[in-house]
């Protein structure tokens, strides 16, 4: 074979030799022989190579924006967090290498015991949790394990944009419910809480063909925290229809004004058809480190090492040695006043309510979390004032609206539409997703921006 590619290049190459123009020329015949008829991404890429997030973030990053879009925080992890790192990169030079594929022994036993208590579950560690690369890892094991060709999911939207293409990458078919708003008084804030689920909707998205229910609580990017009447309306039905709820659960420590997180897999039935994904990015403010994990039934994990064994096969050990660490150090003050997770509960609480006092200055109207790292605001003011903002014809107005504040007001937000389904856009196209979870000087520096907007908006 390799004899007469030889030939070929020869017999292309000799006239051309010693000629500039002929190297060109050989540039094209190389290319145009080797090049494939066949189509080369596989058909579950269809439609999904374009990411909204790609753009907003080059925007953000090619102007003088305070970034208050992407989800992560940018002040450093607990200290207890940072030295338990150090000492995994620094200490044990085993820990250097491969830790068991499903997840390192004393990360699984911490998860095991940690969760276990809380779910009311006697959990095993090696039948009951797998350790993923992040919670986003963790997600797309479970679509990849569970849901085959054909197979509806049911999303709740507004929804963390990830969950329609990981259906579609393994074969399903979304099928979306939205929250809808109660109505407010003129003047009075909104709370994520009264974005509500019509139950008989609900119950008419289950069929036959039902495999999955997604739930995300508390939510990105509404912050709603689902209450345990919901939570039960659910449970039922998954039960009635014989239907697995994957359940999103990475921002459970983060609930404020006294809302109670309740994880589904706690409610009568629900464990043996429920799957908790958590997530140490979030649990522990270190996004960078990229572990997660699954907690479920054997009966269902088992698919899930599967396809992980199958596929990451392994996690970084290091890192899964600081999260046990981590987690080891939290269980010996969880609940009092040196817990980090009170901590970090009563820090974003504080960064919740200064930047929604922030955004009512110059007109936005903030939906008020019960949790999560986010807040949702509603533009509706500024589509009735100034409805024609550059972008294409079809494009939706709060991705117009983001990028002409993005490069006029030097604020960077996420349109909530990206986390919509395409038919349900329109309906969430006057609301802008903002992050909170930031350093006092992110957000002084929100300020100065935003007291700029509003000395332009006097008249």
């Amino acid at each position: 074979m390799f004899r007469n590619v030889a030939a070929i290049f020869s017999h292309l190459a000799g006239p051309l030799q010693g000629k500039k123009a002929g190297a060109s020329s050989l540039a094209r015949c190389l290319h145009q022989t080797v090049a494939m008829a066949k189509q080369l991404q596989a058909r579950r890429l269809d439609g999904l190579d374009k990411n909204p997030w790609v753009e907003f973030i080059k925007l953000t990053s090619e102007n003088e924006t305070v970034n208050l879009g992407q989800g992560f925080p940018d002040f450093a992890p607990p200290d207890f967090a940072m030295e338990a790192f150090q000492h995994a990169v620094s200490g044990d030079v085993m820990l250097n290498q491969y830790t068991k594929a499903f997840g390192y022994p004393p990360l699984t036993k911490v998860l095991a015991d940690f969760f276990g208590k809380l779910l009311g579950q006697e959990m095993e560690p090696l039948k009951n949790v797998l350790v993923t690369v992040g919670a986003y890892g963790a997600l797309f094991t479970a679509f990849q394990a569970l849901v085959d060709e054909g197979d509806e999911v049911i999303i709740i939207e507004p929804y963390f944009d990830c969950y329609e293409p990981m259906t579609l990458m393994a074969g399903g078919r979304p099928v979306f419910v939205p929250l809808k708003p109660s109505p407010s008084q003129d003047g009075e804030l909104d709370y994520s809480s009264s974005w509500q689920l019509d139950p008989t909707e609900l119950a008419s998205k289950f069929t036959s063909r039902t495999k999955a229910l997604v739930l995300n609580t508390p939510s990105n990017p509404l912050g709603k925290v689902f209450s345990k009447a919901e939570l039960e309306l659910m449970a039922s039905l998954c039960q009635q229809h014989d239907v697995v709820c994957i359940s999103d659960e990475v921002y459970q420590w983060l609930v404020f004004d006294g809302n109670q997180h309740i994880s589904i897999a706690s409610l009568p039935g629900m464990w043996e058809r429920t799957l908790t994904i958590g997530s140490a990015g979030k649990t522990f403010s270190a996004t960078g480190w990229k572990v997660g994990w699954v907690l479920g039934p054997d009966q269902l994990m088992k698919h899930l090492r599967t396809v992980h064994q199958n596929s990451v096969f392994h996690c970084p050990t290091q890192a899964q040695a600081a999260v046990a660490w981590s987690f080891e150090r939290e269980q010996q003050h969880f609940g009092q006043p040196s817990s980090y997770f009170v901590q970090l509960l009563q820090a974003t609480q504080h960064k919740r309510d200064h930047v929604t006092r922030s955004l009512q200055s110059v007109g936005l109207r903030p939906v008020i979390p019960q949790g999560s790292y986010f807040l949702i605001t509603d533009i509706s003011d500024f589509k009735s004032k100034m409805p024609n903002l550059p972008g294409a014809e079809d494009e939706a107005y709060d991705r117009r609206f983001v990028k002409w504040m993005i490069k006029n007001k030097g604020l960077s937000a996420i349109p909530v539409s990206i986390f919509c389904s395409v038919p349900h856009q329109k309906h969430f196209d006057h609301y802008i997703r903002f992050c909170f979870i930031k350093d006092e000087a992110t957000l002084q520096a929100m300020d100065k921006k935003l007291q700029k907007w509003k000395a332009e908006l006097t008249p």
